[in-house]
């Protein structure tokens, strides 16, 4: 006499190819959910836009870019993926600096604006200074780079890596002095 088992008459290689089937659908279900949670997208996107900054009713920057996508949610920021043209005043309205780059963002909580890719800031002095990598910080009103940087004055070419300056660039100092060029008029 042949007992009958729960497993007789199961077709084994059916029900392996139907498990696989089925963890299949639900591995590529939660790649698509993760992978749409990790693209995110701007809130606003606005083409040659211009912000004006103030602090007590004084006209402190003017910020230009052809496109700028903000971002919203635990991360604000604005974007300028296509370049940023920033000056900045003094009391008097007049322009002590400016700042372009070709690619820039600002991050709203931290008040910081990092700038790359081919930044040149100059002064009043028509002081220039080159880099590929700057941050702004609102705060302190300070300007950094730890990439290579180039200073050319009126009679002389400074470069190194590093750099710290005020925001307007009046004052400045490059942290690792690699050489200077004197340039005869």
């Amino acid at each position: 006499m042949h007992r009958m088992g729960f497993t007789d008459g199961l077709n084994w290689p059916m029900i392996f190819l139907m498990s696989v089937m089925i963890y299949s659908c639900q591995t590529k279900d939660e790649d698509v959910i993760k992978a749409s949670r990790k693209e995110e997208l701007p809130v606003e996107t606005g083409k040659d836009v211009e912000i004006v900054y103030s602090d007590s009713f004084l006209l402190k920057a003017i910020l230009k870019a052809p496109l700028m996508e903000r971002y919203a949610g635990n991360d604000p920021r604005l974007v300028m993926p296509k370049g940023v043209h920033l000056r900045f005043f003094n009391k008097d309205k007049q322009v002590t600096s400016s700042l372009t780059a070709n690619w820039a963002i600002r991050r709203e909580n931290e008040k910081i604006m990092e700038a790359k890719d081919d930044v040149v800031v100059v002064n009043e002095k028509h002081e220039t200074l080159n880099t590929e990598h700057l941050i702004w910080d609102e705060r302190t009103k300070k300007i950094r780079t730890e990439a290579f940087a180039k200073i050319t004055t009126a009679d002389e070419i400074i470069f190194g890596e590093g750099l710290e300056a005020n925001e307007d660039f009046s004052w400045y100092r490059i942290l690792k002095v690699k050489g200077s060029i004197s340039v005869k008029k």
